[in-house]
């Protein structure tokens, strides 16, 4: 099934490329001489062969690709006729990952098109993340007109019985009732903050002033021995977001790399102009934070972003689903590459 997606998508994308700039394609692509010659490549393709366009230009496709007599073969089959070959058993020249590759011809010369290894579990791993969060949302929902207003009945309830007269064992019990039903409704408040927004409002929203509020802000104080770096990229423009929202996603990261953290905690903002988020052709603003701390677990890794999974002994587990769901409602995405000595949660946000 994915084969032939990807040589529809691949077909589709050659069309397209007819009538739109090559830079803004949203899979990697070289546009080829009828040599089969490297003429220019788009930023996605540049950034998956790490190298620039001047350091491809005039390379001969089995320079890129292998095996060459797979190249070869491929491009034996081209014709203007053929609508464009595939193959699923190719390699980038020189790393050896693994790609998919579609040639297509047009009036000027080639195409080719590829998907490295790497780069579809990526998009699979987020596609998969994004339907948990849907799911966690629709639960979040259920539970706000299913649990919150008999809970709302029982509070009112145990509150009149505790203004009633009664003795000392039983205004007890009533206080229990109370302290019960409100630790109740905490939880499922925390818990419908990763449910959907019935309106998320937007506006033009500076990304450093919201850092530097969290930060001095978040309960009080942080601790002395922590050293707190900023690495700001002063041209970051204004983006449009919902600023209490990205808030709570900010605060999640700012605490949960307080309570990693050995010594140094570094926020970085910068334009990440090789990264593409699905259905944006703009600018991307990246935002991350990293701390020296424990490397997590890579069997949490992967998992990290769902609700109640945590590799704390204490919390909720909830904090990094968070973020997760504000990046859904931003049209953004986030990241975690965590090594020994060395965690970063990145956010990529579209600039609109």
């Amino acid at each position: 099934m994915y084969i032939s997606m990807f040589c529809i998508l691949a077909r589709s994308l050659q069309l397209l490329f007819e009538q739109v700039p090559l830079s803004i394609l949203p899979l990697p692509m070289l546009l080829l001489d009828d040599q089969a010659c490297v003429l220019q490549a788009n930023l996605l393709a540049q950034e998956a062969l790490c190298k620039s366009n001047r350091q491809l230009a005039g390379h001969h496709l089995t320079d890129v690709f292998a095996p060459a007599g797979e190249i070869e073969r491929l491009l034996s089959l081209l014709s203007p006729y053929s609508g464009g070959v595939s193959d699923h058993q190719l390699c980038m020249h020189g790393s050896g990952m693994p790609i998919s590759l579609h040639l297509g011809m047009h009036e000027n010369g080639l195409t080719a098109i590829f998907v490295p290894e790497a780069h579809r579990f990526e998009v699979e791993r987020h596609a998969k993340r994004h339907e948990m969060a849907e799911a966690v949302a629709r639960i979040a929902l259920e539970m706000a007109h299913e649990v919150k207003n008999p809970l709302a009945a029982l509070r009112g309830a145990s509150q009149w019985l505790s203004e009633q007269e009664m003795n000392a064992d039983a205004k007890e019990a009533v206080g229990q009732m109370i302290s019960g039903v409100d630790r109740i409704r905490d939880r499922i408040d925390a818990f419908l903050q990763v449910g959907p927004r019935a309106s998320v409002r937007m506006e033009m929203t500076n990304l450093h002033a919201l850092i530097q509020d969290v930060i001095p802000n978040h309960d009080g104080q942080y601790p002395e021995a922590i050293y707190i770096s900023r690495v700001f990229d002063p041209s970051l423009p204004e983006i449009l977001a919902h600023p209490a929202r990205l808030r709570q996603a900010f605060e999640n990261l700012w605490q949960n790399a307080l309570e990693a953290a050995e010594s140094k905690i570094e926020w970085q903002t910068r334009m990440a102009p090789l990264t593409h988020l699905p259905g944006h052709h703009g600018k991307v603003v990246e935002i991350s934070i990293t701390n020296d701390g424990a490397m997590i677990p890579e069997v949490l890794q992967d998992r990290l972003f769902e609700p109640y999974v945590t590799g704390k002994q204490r919390g909720s587990g909830l904090g990094l689903a968070l973020v997760e769901r504000v990046m859904l409602e931003h049209g953004g995405r986030v990241n975690v590459k965590s090594e020994h000595g060395r965690t970063t949660m990145t956010l990529h946000l579209p600039v609109k």
